[in-house]
Formats: structure tokens, C-alpha cells, sequence
């Protein structure tokens, strides 16, 4: 037997500086957002921040303050020891202060071995709420993802990374 689905309209909440909410949300459970001045050089940015982060991991192409490229460890625990992870966020949630990353590495530890880790979000890949998360395309190109909150800083540009 075969249901007809329901008419249901969602009205969810919208803001009008995503950017501002989503700091606010991060910044509540502790985290940071940087937002890069057009122009701004994100390598320079990551040392500014991170002046200590010897150790700096990546897979990201335009990330050349990286000094080790994960994915070119045989092993993920070959990974122990870095200080900064710097990966790519494919979607950012204003309500919650959530991004979606996808696993595009060879070894997701890298996103929880790292002392800190950074997450490059281009600031039009920001939406107000859960329900227009969901909506989006790039999440069912994405496939296993990990939603995080609270401890790493963002870079968020009007770049696309």
C-alpha cells in the first residue's frame, strides 16, 4: 500500500547576516571564525593564527604553509605529531555553527589526530538552517561527511577553496 505524502511548507528561521549568527553560535561553544579580508593571503593567515603550528598538514592545493600532505602517509598512524590540520568545509550551518566536510582525504584521522584544526569555508556555502542543509546538492555529492562544531576555527572567504 502506497501513501500520497502530505503538503507540509516549513517555515524555518532565516537570518540576515548568516556570517554574523555563525560566528556567534561557534563562538558559544567555543570556537572561532576567521573572515578573510579580500585579498588576504590564507597561508599568511594560518601563521598569524597559528605562530606555534610547526607541524601544519593539508591536502588542500592552495595550503603551501603545509608541510606534510596526509594523504601521502602509508599509514594514518604516521600522523601522530601534527599540529594543524587545515581540510576543505563543503557547507556551513548558521543555526548551529556546523559544517559539513567531506571525506575527501585518504585518512579521515587526520580530522581528530590533530592538535587544531582549521576548516576553509567559502562564505557562499552558508545557509541559515538545518532544513536548507539538507536541500543543498553538494551534501548528496558528498557522501560520508562529519558534521563538527565547537573546537576549530574557520576561515571563512568569498573564495571557493
Amino acid at each position: 500500500m502506497q501513501y500520497d505524502m502530505p503538503d507540509f511548507t516549513m517555515n524555518a528561521i532565516q537570518y540576515p547576516d548568516k556570517i554574523a549568527k555563525f560566528n556567534e553560535v561557534l563562538k558559544s561553544v567555543g570556537g572561532v571564525a576567521y573572515l578573510l579580508k579580500d585579498g588576504e593571503d590564507v597561508n599568511e593567515a594560518i601563521k598569524t593564527i597559528y605562530p606555534n603550528a610547526k607541524v601544519i598538514a593539508s591536502n588542500c592545493p592552495d595550503i603551501s604553509c603545509a608541510i606534510l600532505n596526509p594523504d601521502e602517509s602509508d599509514d594514518a598512524h604516521q600522523l601522530t605529531g601534527i599540529d594543524l590540520a587545515v581540510v576543505n568545509g563543503e557547507l556551513g550551518v548558521a543555526e548551529n555553527a556546523c559544517v559539513w566536510i567531506p571525506q575527501n582525504v585518504v585518512h579521515r584521522a587526520i580530522y581528530f589526530i590533530a592538535e587544531e584544526m582549521v576548516i576553509l569555508l567559502d562564505k557562499n556555502k552558508l545557509v541559515s538552517n538545518m532544513h536548507e542543509a539538507y536541500q543543498q546538492k553538494a551534501l548528496v555529492k558528498v557522501g560520508l561527511a562529519y558534521s563538527f562544531q565547537a573546537h576549530p576555527r574557520l576561515l571563512i572567504s568569498s573564495r571557493p577553496w
